[in-house]
């Protein structure tokens, strides 16, 4: 009886493991995965000797491969914790108008928010299904994710945020946030709420807590209190917004002129609940957020805007570009931001805008 195992299953249908033509070839795994599927940084010398040893040996790098030389799938694969939320959308949008430009095939891989199945995704999918590069939205890659994809030795590009030893592209967070607390400064508040991003979850992702800290770091500069009441958390999500509101306006004493939100969408839902409660916006209370959401111009709610599509669209014209042989084509890029002042921020009762 053969054996079906990892081995095996990443050596096509004929049951030669590429460790057996690593073996045989004397190089690494990862130079036969490179060689074999047409992946740039092997010398013509070694590729020629890999393709050799494989078509000796029958090994085939997937079922889709055209032959050994041209083993490339064209498809590149988009990791992604979620796909419902504006971000994820504009930023998947973005990336496959960039792989439709250039006749290559998208391959989804959604994580559906935080829980178990993200193990299973990398240690039987992802590693095994052939994709020829991997683009990262919004959270970090354990070690152990990190070994399996530096198996198959594939560009990788992370959107949206900072990651440790990875590419990445995305606004400055810090910056960003900074921007925006800095205008409602500038608009005389100084009784500023704060509404950020929970970051209890497994995508070990930083952007949470760079926000908060530019909050409170501009906050404290201004020599300013830090009230812990007024911080107040959401999941990104209009819906946490609404009950952050709540929370706030059910509390004794004083309330806040102003909040900063770490996203449009929890943006949205102060506003909303606050109609609800008769607070009025800007009259009452200011709100900004982070992002401009597709919604959020018909709102009027001032924001520091980003483009996550156009971020995807640059990570994923470089993963190609080094598919295409540019080496260091991928690299880490700041994306712009910008205030865009609207409806939703005035100056404070009683303060005069001059």
């Amino acid at each position: 009886m053969s054996r079906t195992t990892g081995r095996s299953q990443r050596g096509g249908h004929t049951g030669v493991s590429i460790e057996d033509v690593a073996a045989a070839a004397g190089v690494s795994t990862a130079t036969v995965s490179r060689a074999v599927r047409g992946l740039p940084r092997v010398s013509p010398a070694t590729r020629e000797k890999i393709l050799e040893v494989a078509s000796s040996l029958g090994y085939v790098a997937s079922s889709s491969a055209s032959g050994l030389a041209t083993g490339r799938t064209r498809t590149i694969g988009v990791l992604a914790p979620f796909v419902s939320r504006w971000f994820f959308s504009k930023a998947i949008e973005g990336a496959d108008r960039e792989l439709h430009s250039r006749k290559y095939n998208l391959s989804l891989f959604n994580l559906g928010g935080h829980g178990s199945n993200r193990e299973r995704l990398f240690s039987s999918t992802m590693v095994y299904k052939q994709i020829d590069a991997l683009l990262v939205l919004c959270m970090s890659l354990t070690e152990e994710e990190l070994e399996h994809l530096h198996k198959i030795d594939i560009p990788l590009v992370v959107v949206g945020g900072h990651v440790e030893d990875c590419p990445y592209i995305g606004i400055n967070d810090y910056d960003a946030a900074s921007t925006a607390v800095k205008h409602l400064l500038d608009l005389g508040h100084t009784d500023i709420a704060l509404l950020h991003g929970d970051d209890e979850t497994d995508l070990n992702f930083d952007v949470p807590r760079v926000r908060i800290r530019a909050f409170q770091e501009v906050m404290t500069d201004a020599g300013l209190e830090v009230r812990p009441e007024w911080d107040q958390w959401g999941d990104f999500t209009v819906a946490s917004g609404q009950q952050a509101f709540n929370r706030l306006w059910s509390q004794p004493g004083r309330k806040p002129t102003a909040i900063f939100c770490s996203s449009d969408e929890m943006a949205m839902g102060v506003i909303f609940e606050a109609g609800r409660h008769g607070v009025r916006v800007p009259e009452d209370l200011s709100v900004i957020g982070i992002d401009d959401h597709d919604f959020s111009s018909s709102l009027g709610l001032t924001t520091v805007g980003q483009r996550p599509d156009n971020q995807a669209e640059l990570a994923t014209r470089m993963l190609l570009d080094e598919l295409d042989g540019n080496a260091g084509a991928v690299h880490s890029e700041v994306a712009p931001h910008q205030l865009i002042v609207r409806e939703t921020t005035a100056p404070p009762n009683g303060v005069s805008s001059n």
